[in-house]
């Protein structure tokens, strides 16, 4: 279980390492461009690369956990997360200006789920008493009010009111959500790294199920 926990680290690492290198090579501004955009650079591969490292990862520690005895709910939701994290990678959105195609939607939505799924995730586990569980459920409160500002912007644009990026920190708040998230999935994994603290939650969810 070990060797699985170090692996998701070091694809999660790995995924981190990639989109931080796209964000210096394409020079865009981080506070107002969303990431989705930064496909369309030089470099853009590398966003469905770290994406995929960040699914790959979420896999990891996913098993990891169902092997720890974990809720199945978080291990189902971990890897919900991780599929999400491919489909937006592997679907690009529209630029701006062109109708919503079928690629742009499976994007969309997928975000928006793993938006969502990831701070539920680590909800559950805070509530179980995992070690880092204050942190765990800081961190998912935190995404959860950056997941509101995402989307006001389109639920604004709905009702045929004017709304640029540049009139709101869109990158920012989307960037928020991403790292907050990221960091509830490393925490997830540390948190079953000690021998003691893997039986701790074994022993949780058999007695949850007693």
């Amino acid at each position: 279980m070990k060797a699985l926990l170090v692996s998701g680290f070091a694809t999660i690492g790995a995924g981190a390492g990639a989109m931080l290198t796209l964000h210096a090579e394409a020079g865009l501004d981080p506070m107002h461009t969303v990431i989705s955009e930064y496909a369309w650079q030089q470099s853009g591969w590398l966003l469905p690369a770290s994406l995929t490292l960040f699914a790959v990862g979420a896999t990891l520690i996913a098993e990891a956990l169902r092997r720890a005895g974990g809720n199945r709910w978080v291990v189902g939701l971990l890897v919900a997360w991780g599929a999400s994290m491919f489909l937006i990678g592997a679907f690009p959105t529209d630029r701006p200006g062109v109708p919503l195609s079928l690629s742009g939607g499976i994007h969309r939505y997928a975000a928006f789920a793993a938006f969502l799924m990831m701070p539920v995730a680590g909800l559950l586990l805070a509530k179980a008493r995992v070690r880092y569980a204050r942190s765990m459920r800081i961190l998912c409160l935190t995404a959860l009010g950056a997941l509101v500002l995402v989307v006001i912007p389109y639920v604004v644009r709905m009702f045929g009111l004017p709304l640029t990026n540049d009139d709101i920190p869109a990158g920012l708040i989307q960037r928020t959500v991403v790292v907050t998230e990221v960091a509830v999935l490393a925490l997830a994994g540390l948190s079953m790294l000690r021998p003691a603290a893997r039986r701790a939650l074994a022993a949780r969810q058999v007695i949850r199920q007693a």
